[in-house]
């Protein structure tokens, strides 16, 4: 059954180019009926019925190649909310010329130039359309507008997957960086930070909508004890084209400042007694290592609690220190060994 689209009117001047605009989005749908209702006499309904199929069998012959329309610009990138303007020119003389659009739509009658205007552009769905009935033959053509409407994300978050409290050295995690309502999505570039070296970015330009959504992008890392009190981050960056407004729209995350737990560092030293040197126990570690010291005497299995132990004040022997922290625990022998003076 077909379907009948019913358009109100109130004089037949201007019943003519409704009629004539409305047609041209519509003549390649099948099995619709175009009526006009007016509410005066009998006599005009039927006259503007006999317009409608007169239109219908006209745009039958619609060519779509050779469009005689130009739109300046031809691709127009928009913040979401702010004005837009683009002019439709006719390169040849036209009957009637005019935008469809959900909002701002126009026409005019001979004139070659007619222009598409909205004050504040917030319909993510908009596709203005320029579209032209000339005398001559091609008689009906349109140009749509290659439109970008783009948002900034509301906020960028980052945070720790399934984990909280210090990392572990040579471990691996998962960072996951969330933008809420972002648009369009596929002008999307999400770059990944570790202090200012950009450290990766990933592209959703697989993706495709108008209207915003919500992505996110995970960032695996295996964390060194170089990276401890590291900042990560993310920013969302819109790539728009060479129309699109610089410095590109972005936002960026807040740092996320990280904790790396390692194991402490150790090195084997031997040295000579008598003389006036150091037993150096001092490891590297997060959180600080403590320290404990056992000498070869039962007596003295306590000889201090400190990183660095005088040799003048040891007897020969070996001495083990313990290095340790919540992560690991490391030891580090020393040998002791005698040494008569001017012994060589």
């Amino acid at each position: 059954m077909p379907t009948i689209i019913i358009i109100k009117c109130t004089k037949i001047l201007y019943i003519k180019y409704i009629l004539l605009t409305y047609n041209i989005r519509h003549y390649k749908r099948k099995n619709v009926i175009h009526t006009c209702v007016h509410t005066d006499a009998m006599k005009e309904l039927v006259h503007y019925i006999m317009i409608i199929t007169k239109l219908l069998s006209f745009s039958q012959n619609t060519c779509s190649e050779g469009c005689s329309l130009n739109l300046k610009p031809s691709r127009i990138v928009v913040g979401f909310g702010e004005p837009v303007s683009v002019s439709c020119e006719a390169t040849r003389p036209v009957r009637v010329l005019g935008w469809e659009s959900t909002l701002g739509a126009s026409h005019t009658q001979q004139e070659q130039v007619v222009q598409w205007k909205v004050d504040s552009l917030i319909d993510w769905i908009e596709e203005p359309i320029c579209y032209g009935v000339f005398h001559t033959a091609p008689r009906q053509c349109e140009e749509k507008l290659n439109l970008v409407l783009y948002k900034k994300p509301d906020s960028v978050n980052i945070r720790h997957v399934d984990h909280t409290g210090p990392m572990v050295e040579k471990r691996k995690y998962q960072l996951l960086c969330e933008v809420q309502n972002i648009a369009p999505v596929q002008y999307l570039t999400l770059k990944w930070y570790r202090g200012d070296a950009m450290v990766h970015n990933h592209s959703f330009s697989d993706l495709t909508s108008s209207s915003p959504v919500q992505v996110s992008s995970i960032l695996e890392i295996t964390p060194t004890r170089a990276e401890n009190g590291a900042s990560y981050s993310c920013v969302a960056e819109l790539e728009l084209g060479p129309e699109g407004p610089q410095p590109l729209p972005s936002v960026a995350s807040d740092s996320l400042n990280v904790s790396v737990h390692c194991e402490p560092e150790t090195e084997v030293v031997e040295l000579i007694a008598g003389a006036e040197t150091v037993l150096n126990c001092t490891a590297t570690g997060h959180p600080t290592p403590v320290y404990s010291w056992q000498s070869p005497f039962p007596t003295k299995q306590s000889v201090g609690d400190e990183a660095i132990l005088v040799s003048s004040a040891l007897v020969p022997g070996a001495y083990t220190c313990t290095a340790s922290n919540a992560v690991e625990k490391k030891t580090k022998n020393f040998v002791v060994k005698a040494k008569t003076k001017g012994k060589k």
